[in-house]
């Protein structure tokens, strides 16, 4: 009848022989004490069995037992852990019902489980409330604002630690670093660790680990290098996690070298080690090296886990070895590991990464077959390969399976959406999905301020952009490159000079090639071709292919030889293998009449052993795809499709239509030029749009290069006899076709 003995039973049980003797114990006793029923519940807690321990705490109040403080406070963590909030609620109504709110240990416990469940207000009236603030009181608010990503609240909380009894210790810089290092605030991470050590703190551990986290996503090499003579001066090269950290942050710095070297002289390799070593080789297609190190893992009696073979298969899909990580998938399933969601969603993403988007939609189906549901990356990396086809239909099926599985609210899944949508013409949509973000993160802005530039509407790019600046968020790199492609698409010259010169001037930001070529494209296009030949000539950086690109490209629309040959000389030499230069220069000689010149280009394309590249359009008429290709396989439909074609011209005659032979650089007859022009891909695509779909639907068109003039104007046409709304997307950006206009206003 000793109630402290069967305490002691108990325990040696649950040690011993499992849970069903420490129920038998319990039950022996004709009347379970207070301390016989806390010790059950706590013994619950302690192997692990959160649920049940929450269970039998329920159990415990039916038979009107009263739990102590450390009881609460272990189940205030489970709630925690588990993440379950309403359980943690109504402990908290326990709490206050047995005037138990003043007990400083529960207030702390509290604290911790509300902000681990991300609510940040119930929390801080918790700590508010207390009598008497403790350290770990302060600890434990700070980490919860920090770890929910309110760090200016963070600071604020620190800064008033500072002025009370109690001053802000180790464990309080370290949560945090923890919490910036959490939400990506990496550059603040090491400002706060210079901080710490100037107020005569020494960081630990957990310290260095932060900051090396910070530098590995940074790809930082210097200061990974700093940092890593700090922690061979400070002892902390024996810390397992330090080591780790260490072997990721030159991983990701591109050192591998320097990783594996680190790695060998660790005295214990834990397996987050070993599987961020195996990654590296596999990202960075070292795959001999990366089995080498699965074969000693298994020697060392570390056995893989499912990290080490989803690092293995992202890196073959990576590389565009999509078979071979398929393989894997099976290896893992022989030797008794089943893949899971993270296994199926590298392999989609390493495809949609290396542009093989329909090795990604078809993976997905396999993904299905095994009975696997998608998580929120899944969803982003499926939707990224419909903005790459396109894929109106298939991306508004990926919408649907998003609200139905609960990521709508997830920031990557909502910006991988509005990328889709503007992408596959559907700008509407596109900035619906945009206006329903709550927390807009800046790489959310910069897809729709793209989305915009993309569809030829500058003026919205340019009033995004400011609302972006008056929300408080810093604009980005990216940011820049989206209202200047809005700009160029837009001939807003004086604005785009505006935005270029504010980067540095404004935002301390510098602009990179990416930058430049904008201007030099936003210039040419607007015919101030002498000033985009300065633009280059007076650069701080060396113009790339970009660069001269998008000169070349000017000097197209504005028939500039002289400068077109210079542009043509440099992409020659950086990029011999890009038809699409050669073209450029055989449609301006051509356009001149200067056929020998023209011949000479074909030969000098014979030399390099290089073809012209085939252009082709497609378009999705119900749940099929019909392409188009110059050379490729004729259309079935291919003589209905000509039958329209010729009607349709024919009335476009009677409306003005003149046919733009300048397009076609061979030396043939007029009359031969204009069956030529007959034949391109976009105007076959669009003529078996208008035949074959219904006249509430707008016809949507992809092709790979750019609409050449007298297609443009073909299409014009066409919308207005029709009375349809097309959508036609080029290898430049979108054109949309309503009533014999189009949106990009003639400028592209």
């Amino acid at each position: 009848m000793d109630v402290h003995l069967m305490c002691s039973l108990m325990n040696f049980y649950a040690h011993t022989w499992g849970e069903e003797c420490v129920e038998g114990v319990f039950n022996e006793m004709p009347s379970q004490s207070n301390l016989l029923w806390n010790e059950a519940v706590m013994m619950k807690l302690r192997s692990g069995d959160l649920m049940k321990g929450l269970y039998m705490f329920r159990k415990m109040q039916l038979s009107g037992v009263k739990a102590n403080q450390f009881t609460i406070s272990k189940l205030l963590q489970a709630c925690g852990k588990l993440e379950a909030l309403n359980e943690g609620k109504q402990i908290h109504g326990y709490i206050i019902r047995h005037a138990l709110e003043l007990n400083s240990v529960i207030c702390n416990s509290l604290i911790n489980m509300y902000t681990k469940n991300a609510k940040v207000r119930p929390a801080r009236n918790v700590f508010d409330s207390m009598q008497k603030l403790t350290s770990i009181s302060w600890n434990s608010i700070i980490s919860g604002y920090a770890r929910n990503g309110y760090l200016e609240e963070a600071w604020e909380l620190f800064q008033n630690m500072e002025l009370s009894d109690i001053k802000p210790e180790l464990v309080t810089w370290n949560c945090l670093l923890s919490g910036h290092c959490l939400h990506r605030a990496y550059e603040k991470v090491l400002k706060i660790l210079h901080r710490m050590q100037s107020v005569g703190l020494k960081p630990n551990s957990n310290s260095i680990t932060s900051a090396i986290q910070a530098i590995a996503e940074q790809r930082s090499l210097n200061l990974g290098k700093e940092i890593h003579g700090y922690v061979m001066r400070s002892g902390l090269d024996y810390d397992v996690y330090v080591g780790t950290s260490l072997v990721d942050m030159y991983v990701k710095s591109g050192s591998l070298t320097k990783a594996r070297a680190v790695f060998d002289l660790m005295n214990y390799k834990n397996v987050y080690a070993w599987n961020s070593l195996v990654s590296g080789y596999a990202f960075n297609g070292l795959f001999e090296d990366a089995l080498e190190l699965l074969t000693r893992m298994e020697q060392e009696d570390i056995r893989p886990d499912l990290v080490t073979w989803n690092g293995l298969i992202f890196g073959y899909s990576l590389w565009g070895r999509s078979k071979e990580a398929l393989l894997l998938i099976r290896q893992m399933k022989m030797l008794g590991l089943n893949p899971n969601v993270v296994s199926w969603t590298a392999i989609i993403s390493g495809c949609s990464q290396m542009e093989n988007y329909k090795d990604s939609l078809e993976l997905f189906l396999q993904m299905q077959e095994e009975g696997i549901e998608p998580n929120s990356t899944t969803i982003s990396s499926l939707l990224r390969a419909c903005a790459g086809l396109s894929l109106l239909q298939i991306g508004e099926e990926i919408h649907c399976r998003a609200v139905k599985f609960g990521y709508y609210e997830d920031i990557y899944v909502a910006t991988s959406l509005i990328d889709m949508y503007c992408k596959s013409g559907s700008l509407k949509k596109a900035y619906q999905v945009f206006r329903k973000i709550k927390n807009k993160t800046v790489a959310s802005w910069n897809s729709m301020i793209m989305g915009f530039a993309i569809h030829g509407l500058g003026e919205q790019a340019i009033v995004l952009f400011n609302e972006i600046c008056e929300a408080g968020l810093q604009p980005d790199s990216i940011t820049f490159t989206a209202v200047l492609s809005g700009c160029r698409h837009s001939g807003l010259i004086d604005e785009g000079w505006k935005y270029f010169d504010s980067m540095n001037e404004d935002y301390n930001i510098i602009p990179t090639l990416e930058h430049y070529s904008c201007m030099v494209d936003l210039l040419g296009r607007g015919g101030y071709l002498d000033e985009a030949w300065y633009f280059i000539q007076t650069m701080p950086l060396e113009p790339d292919a970009s660069v001269w690109g998008a000169l070349l490209g000017s000097c197209r629309i504005h028939k500039n030889l002289d400068l077109a040959g210079i542009a043509a000389k440099y992409l020659f030499k950086l990029e011999p293998y890009n038809s699409a230069n050669y073209l450029l220069m055989m449609n301006l000689y051509s356009a001149e009449n200067r056929w020998e010149d023209v011949e000479n280009l074909k030969d000098l394309m014979g030399v390099v052993g290089l073809k012209s590249k085939l252009g082709w359009s497609w378009i999705q008429i119900e749940q099929s795809i019909h392409v188009f290709s110059a050379e490729g396989k004729v259309h079935s439909d291919i003589g209905e499709i000509y039958f329209h074609l010729y009607q349709f011209i024919s009335e476009m005659r009677k409306l003005g239509y003149v046919p733009d032979t300048s397009c076609v650089f061979q030396n043939i007859s007029d009359e031969e030029k204009e069956k030529v022009l007959m034949s391109h891909t976009e105007k076959l695509a669009v003529t078996y749009g208008l035949i074959k779909s219904t006249s509430a639907q707008p016809i949507r068109v992809i092709q790979n290069a750019r609409v050449c003039a007298d297609c443009h104007t073909t299409v014009k046409y066409l919308s207005r006899i029709n009375c349809r709304e097309i959508f036609l997307r080029d290898g430049v950006q979108f054109h949309h076709f309503v009533d014999g206009k189009c949106s990009c206003n003639d400028y592209w």
